[in-house]
């Protein structure tokens, strides 16, 4: 029995109450789907500024009425520091999910970026100092690793940033790790490398590339590629990321907190391949499926050439073996895109 198969049944003998934040986003809302089948007692709370209802709809619909009544749903902001007491009181393990995403985001708007991803961020550390949460999980991220040109990533080499919202990214890390040395609040960071899954949000400028390209080769759009295709990416799928954060919630080792880990799968995939490999599942799921024109455009401001992690930390003290290479996360999204778009 793995150790996440261990925690799964420990969470079902006995319930616990989570604040999950971002609850109505791509990553918050499958977390949701995931702990109320534990039959976890779940706040979540979302501004719905990228967040979607239909998210939340969506698990609504999948789920028996006993599993869902044990969510309840707060809208508001993190921003305020108000609204961060309020919805901490009583609960024992805190999902930090809220951010504002994308490189590109940040590079326009800064100041939003900084307000959300920072104050926002500092608000629901001294609400959970406050109320004495027993576990303070967040997600990090990839974008921390910047400029160091190391392949694969380990999580004590760091470079200099390359865009506002890695500048965020980090400074989550060095507050969290104040947070427990001023105060003893216990956290552990997740570095998500690109993660993706259902129910990720395919429009908008700002949609994430394999949503994107899904959606776009569904409708017979053009497929559009920055730079010259061999930019790689570690590629997450979205149930590996679900595994992180209840290991990260339930770990009982001292030593495993108060860290930061990459969470990904350890392989290393360009956008030509990744344009492939989302055309052969759309092929073999779809048979009349006309293959998309593929066009090169500039490179993306911001973004770090390749990027690839060392997963042996959350292995080592998380117990985090990931369930879904990229082949197996991409045929389940395209199948998903499919029945749904």
């Amino acid at each position: 029995m793995t150790q996440y198969q261990t925690s799964q049944k420990v969470l079902l003998k006995n319930p616990k109450k989570w604040l999950l934040t971002g609850v109505a986003g791509f990553i918050g809302s499958n977390l949701l789907n995931a702990l109320l089948k534990l039959n976890q007692i779940v706040i979540g709370v979302d501004n719905f500024e990228t967040g979607h209802k239909e998210n939340l709809n969506y698990i609504k619909a999948r789920l028996d009425e006993g599993s869902w009544k044990n969510f309840t749903f707060i809208e508001g902001d993190i921003r305020s520091s108000s609204f961060c007491m309020e919805v901490t009181q009583e609960v024992e393990i805190v999902l930090h999910q809220a951010a504002l995403g994308s490189v590109p985001r940040s590079l326009e708007n800064p100041l939003n970026t900084n307000e959300v991803n920072i104050t926002g961020f500092i608000n629901m550390l001294q609400a959970a100092k406050e109320r004495d949460i027993k576990r303070f999980v967040y997600a990090a991220s990839s974008s921390t690793y910047g400029d160091h040109p190391d392949l694969p990533k380990v999580e004590d080499k760091i470079g200099k940033p390359l865009s506002p919202y890695a500048v965020t990214k980090y400074v989550n890390e060095i507050y969290a790790d104040v947070f427990f040395r001023a105060y003893g609040l216990n956290s552990i960071g997740l570095r998500y490398f690109n993660v993706f899954g259902p129910q990720q949000d395919p429009l908008g400028s700002y949609a994430a590339v394999i949503p994107k390209w899904i959606g776009s080769m569904i409708e017979g759009k053009d497929i559009f590629i920055n730079g010259d295709g061999e930019t790689s990416r570690d590629f997450c799928f979205v149930d590996n990321a679900i595994q992180a954060n209840i290991l990260a919630a339930t770990v009982t080792d001292n030593q495993a907190l108060n860290n930061v880990y990459n969470v990904a799968v350890g392989e290393q995939t360009s956008l030509n391949s990744l344009f492939d490999a989302i055309q052969q599942e759309l092929t073999e799921l779809k048979p009349e499926f006309k293959p998309a024109n593929a066009q090169h455009r500039d490179f993306r401001p911001g973004d770090v050439r390749h990027s690839l992690a060392n997963i042996e930390k959350a292995k080592s003290a998380l117990g985090y073996i990931p369930t879904h290479n990229v082949k197996a996360g991409i045929k389940e999204t395209v199948k998903w895109y499919l029945e749904n778009l």
